[in-house]
């Protein structure tokens, strides 16, 4: 089996422009995410997809591999897959391009499902949330899991939602576990593996109603009938977003 570490990268950014190739302790951050990218055991290949010469460049000038896709791809799941479908692999797993302390032993995690007897079509990642605040925030993507550990649904909404009858209410820095059912809420986290087969016909699908609706393209894939897996770990990511974010992370690899 040829599983395929594919990391989407294009140099256009809403809120921070170029942000693949700002410095980071001495490298650019698109360097740090494949060199953890690249440490993950299951992987026997990683790539960045990119729209830009200059990000070509400077994965090149590193010794990574790098190839141009189209700029007119609207997600990272485009770009994916049009490298995908000029390639050979059998799992492909796509890496955001952001998230510069990616835990290599949660590659191996999500991967590992594609490993068993019965491997699923697609898979993904999700860890505990703490906090209430989190379980609130719209930016934090949440998602409730079956007892066999499929995703039922993926929502910005605070799900599930913790009816607390005669409970009082927590504060913000406690755990957010219910105190009866002993659940805890689930951050997903945006790192996703698939056949080679099921991302090339999860691309070429129309967006859906509920992908439009909560702007989460994960739910194109549950609505025509695939079912997800979802590992569970503690690793949460720092995605770089905004330049708050981009100091954040300089100041945690080089305080």
């Amino acid at each position: 089996m040829r599983i395929v570490g594919i990391i989407p990268s294009r140099y256009a950014s809403t809120r921070l422009p170029g942000k693949a190739l700002a410095d980071i302790a001495g490298k650019p951050m698109i360097q740090h995410v494949y060199e953890r990218s690249a440490q993950a055991r299951c992987l026997d290949e990683v790539i960045v997809a990119t729209d830009d010469d200059r990000i070509v460049a400077a994965v090149e000038a590193f010794g990574g591999q790098a190839e141009m896709t189209s700029p007119a791809h609207q997600s990272g799941t485009d770009r994916v897959a049009e490298l995908a479908g000029r390639m050979e692999a059998d799992v492909v797993v796509n890496i955001q391009g952001d998230e510069v302390m990616i835990e290599p032993a949660a590659i191996d995690a999500a991967v590992q499902p594609c490993l068993e007897p019965s491997p699923p079509q697609m898979g993904t990642l999700a860890t505990p949330i703490r906090t209430l605040a989190e379980h609130l925030e719209p930016s934090t993507v949440k998602v409730v899991v079956s007892s066999d550990g499929y995703a039922l649904y993926f929502s910005r909404a605070p799900i599930p939602y913790f009816r607390v009858d005669n409970l009082p209410q927590w504060p913000d820095n406690e755990p957010r576990q219910h105190p009866k059912s002993g659940l805890w809420p689930l951050k997903h986290i945006g790192l996703y593996v698939y056949t080679r087969q099921t991302l090339l016909w999860f691309a070429g699908l129309p967006r859906s109603p509920l992908e439009i609706t909560e702007g989460l393209e994960q739910l194109r894939a549950l609505e025509n009938g695939c079912r997800i897996r979802v590992v569970e770990t503690d690793y949460s990511p720092i995605g770089v977003d905004t330049p708050d974010d981009l100091d954040r992370v300089r100041q945690m690899i080089n305080p």
